[in-house]
């Protein structure tokens, strides 16, 4: 197994940063999906975008809709046919119209 490249403590330290600031806006965008303040299709929209975005998991963002608990999500995206580790960039269009018809506060 190779090794991870040698990083300076400036490129380390830029890194946890990045790093940082990225789980900062997943949670954000999370607790806003939460709140209804955020409809799952402007996330979808959103995938396409911003890199951040793009990167969550489709299984965390369905978990953080109101109603939709870790089951739930589980079951749609089964009926979708999309794998648990699948991310939202990841998504091909018809996966993303089949979660907008089924997904609960989904207002596309």
């Amino acid at each position: 197994m190779p090794l991870p490249p040698t990083l300076s403590p400036d490129q380390r330290q830029a890194a946890l940063e990045k790093a940082a600031r990225a789980r900062r806006q997943r949670a954000e965008l999370k607790e806003k999906l939460k709140m209804g303040s955020v409809s799952f299709s402007e996330v979808l929209d959103r995938a396409n975008q911003d890199e951040t975005v793009g990167k969550m998991k489709v299984l965390a963002v369905l978990e953080s809709l109101p109603g939709v608990g870790k089951v739930k999500a589980r079951h749609l995206m089964e009926e979708v046919g999309i794998s648990e580790t699948r991310r939202m960039q990841g998504l091909g269009s018809n996966q993303r119209e089949a979660l907008l018809r089924r997904a609960p506060g989904s207002s596309s």
